[in-house]
């Protein structure tokens, strides 16, 4: 007779892998209608003006910065979504994180460039307008097109939030807090202190908090699709060190410590919803986030 414990961990595994790909697909959807419009950009802006030398290097720098590195980390991540890789699409992506935060930080002088260079510029203005007026457009101008960087990663942060938020079971834990970014997500294993049973749970870390979650019963008639969050921990003075395991491979050992409570205890990486993603990651994700908010207020950069 077939264990019922390991069945209804079948189920739910198996719900949770079509979350996943209904997930995996609106990213997809969403990534080819962002790359359509930076293509914009590139093809009708970029290319031609350093073709044409209309600006000179510097100028052309300033007002487009990296994005053709952010074109191309797109593009492959909508080459791992084709492939139905999530997992590790979004762990590569996550290495784009500084383009993007380097992006935020230049667009106040990207505008001001952008604005003298079109009152000063005669040959760029008209070049501006022209390209503009071309169908592909559909009315946006420049200005707008710059925009969409920073205004997809502020609706990225939301939507997972959001999600976040929905996934829990109640009403008792905010996720949705102004200032507050989404890190990453994944099932691990802890390890209890006083040498108990290894329990698997569901953690989302965020730039001010980790939650610990697991999943309600299968067979419960309103939250079976839900995770109960069993505890939320504040990142301000938490630490994170590497136990064991030294290698981009699966497994190792992180110690988590927060001073304020009575602490996370150890964790032992084992993402088991995307293989392929290393306990590296967890670790490299848990540094950034405690660096930052020990240094200031933190923000994916």
């Amino acid at each position: 007779t077939a264990d019922p414990g390991v069945s209804l961990c079948c189920y739910q595994r198996a719900r949770w892998e079509r979350k996943r790909s209904r997930t995996a697909k609106e990213l997809l959807e969403t990534e080819y209608k962002y790359l359509e419009q930076l293509d914009l950009v590139l093809t009708y802006f970029v290319t031609i003006l350093k073709a044409k030398g209309t600006l000179k290097p510097a100028v052309l720098e300033t007002i487009f910065g990296p994005l053709e590195s952010l074109y191309s980390a797109s593009h492959v991540l909508s080459l791992h979504l084709e492939k139905g890789n999530l997992g590790a699409g979004l762990e590569n992506f996550c290495q784009s994180l500084d383009l993007y935060g380097h992006y935020a930080e230049n667009l106040e002088q990207t505008n001001k460039t952008l604005k003298e260079q079109v009152r000063k510029n005669k040959s760029f203005r008209r070049f501006k307008k022209l390209q503009e007026t071309r169908p592909q457009f559909q009315g946006r101008v420049l200005e707008d097109l710059l925009c969409l960087p920073l205004q997809r990663l502020h609706q990225e942060n939301s939507l997972q939030l959001l999600r976040v938020q929905k996934l829990l079971k109640g009403q008792k834990t905010q996720v949705l807090t102004p200032g507050r970014w989404y890190i990453r997500e994944g099932w691990l294993l802890v390890v209890p202190s006083k040498g108990e049973e290894l329990k698997r749970r569901m953690f989302f870390l965020f730039s001010d908090i980790l939650i610990a979650a697991k999943p309600c019963h299968p067979l419960h008639p309103l939250n079976s699709n839900k995770l109960s969050c069993q505890a939320v921990y504040p990142l301000q003075q938490c630490s994170v060190d590497k136990v064991f395991g030294h290698t981009w491979s699966q497994g190792g050992l992180l110690s988590v410590s927060l001073p304020t409570c009575e602490g996370l205890g150890q964790v032992l990486s084992n993402w088991v919803s995307y293989p392929g993603i290393s306990r590296l990651g967890w670790f490299w994700s848990f540094h950034k986030v405690t660096v930052g908010l020990s240094n200031t207020s933190y923000a994916p950069n």
